[in-house]
């Protein structure tokens, strides 16, 4: 019998909507969805097995071979720089990862710009190709508060729609990137389970357009 393909899925509204491309590829697992103490879903006759991590693991789980494949986000990816194949873009959690702050803020000059952010890898990076100093201020929630309250001068952060920006009196100051979901898959598994997991893939291909 052949070995499993393991697949990390990261837990929440993306996750599920991944999953249900894998469902409608045929190679589900029906009680995944269903409350369970579970934690790991196979499809014997497929040959697929999922288990649900939080999504900043995704990449973690895959670099170390304990996933074969993953569904990550590309915030994660840049953030993290996990040692991974990327092979599909799915299209799906589409947004934004921007510079935000009150109007004006990136007009400062004469001291270092505050940043506050989840994201200090991907805030460095886009500072540094400006030659500009900054401050980071790491934070793990409400980032939108940090320039209200005068913790920063800006925040790097994710973006949907911007409604919380608006109704928080703030405003995209720079576009850092465009994020998305990235199908990622560990590098010997690849190379030893090319045709399985190109095979999955198509699958999910043959499971609809990828989108939000």
């Amino acid at each position: 019998m052949k070995p499993m393909i393991k697949v990390a899925l990261p837990k929440g509204r993306l996750g599920e909507r991944v999953y249900g491309l894998f469902e409608r590829a045929g190679c589900g697992c029906g009680e995944t969805m269903e409350s369970s103490r579970k934690l790991v879903f196979e499809n014997s006759e497929e040959g697929v097995c999922f288990f649900w991590v939080k999504p900043s693991d995704v990449a973690i789980y895959v670099e170390h071979g304990a996933a074969d494949i993953g569904i990550a986000g590309l915030d994660i990816l840049l953030e993290q720089g996990p040692d991974v194949f990327e092979l599909k873009d799915l299209g799906l959690g589409k947004c934004r990862m921007v510079v935000a702050g009150k109007k004006g803020a990136l007009a400062l000059t004469g001291r270092t710009l505050r940043v506050a952010t989840k994201f200090p890898n991907i805030a460095k990076r886009h500072y540094a190709e400006q030659s500009r100093e900054i401050e980071i201020i790491r934070l793990n929630g409400s980032i939108e508060l940090a320039p209200i309250v005068n913790l920063s001068d800006v925040i790097v952060d994710l973006v949907e729609t911007g409604k919380t920006l608006k109704e928080n009196a703030l405003e995209v100051l720079e576009d850092v990137t465009q994020i998305s979901a990235r199908l990622i898959a560990n590098k010997a598994s690849f190379r030893f389970e090319t045709q399985r997991i190109e095979r999955l893939c198509a699958m999910l291909d043959s499971a609809g357009p990828h989108k939000d």
